[in-house]
């Protein structure tokens, strides 16, 4: 088509012009790929189920998979309890993020410093790899929202509670079941 356009405008037909814009594109997507490889080096592979990403509608009693299998074993009791409980009440549990590796977490952390452009107003949304809660397996984020309030409101009975004051979906088991949950902490000061 292109040289049929080239002969009808009677320019003459260049032999090696289709071949030299064709090295040209072919050089621009090897240079974009070396680029992708070279993030792909630098951040590691994209964490995946062994660094504790999570399957959407994932229960608690899931033990199939690393993110729920890791969170230290009071934890995931306590959540498995609440779930059942909270399925009682007509109220579906998710466990978005439980055990995250601590790659994930660096991972997490990188997007985080992408998006809001500083390391320390990223630590305001998301902990730095050695501080985690998430890595030790002592901290669980819940969904649907649903599930979060109901937590809010009866997860003392079995330990839970909401312990960062600008994330209502982060539980940690920091009380004894039927006691009273601790201050929030505010991670943004």
């Amino acid at each position: 088509m292109l040289t049929h356009h080239l002969r009808r405008d009677r320019r003459p037909a260049v032999p090696g012009r289709l071949a030299i814009v064709a090295a040209v594109i072919s050089l621009a997507l090897t240079s974009c790929t070396a680029v992708s490889a070279q993030d792909d080096s630098a951040q590691g592979r994209t964490p995946g189920a062994a660094d504790g990403v999570l399957p959407d509608h994932t229960s608690a009693h899931n033990t199939s998979l690393p993110g729920v299998t890791k969170l230290d074993p009071a934890l995931r009791e306590a959540v498995q309890k609440a779930e059942t409980a909270m399925k009682a009440d007509g109220i579906k549990l998710q466990v978005t993020t439980g055990w995250r590796s601590k790659k994930y977490q660096e991972e997490l952390m990188e997007k985080a410093i992408r998006k809001y452009g500083s390391k320390k107003k990223a630590k305001e949304y998301v902990a730095d790899p050695d501080e985690s809660h998430h890595v030790t397996g002592h901290a669980v984020d819940i969904g649907p929202t649903d599930a979060d309030y109901w937590l809010i409101r009866h997860g003392n009975r079995y330990g839970l509670c909401q312990t960062l004051s600008n994330e209502i979906w982060h539980f940690e088991l920091v009380t004894t079941p039927g006691g009273t949950c601790p201050p929030m902490t505010d991670p943004r000061g």
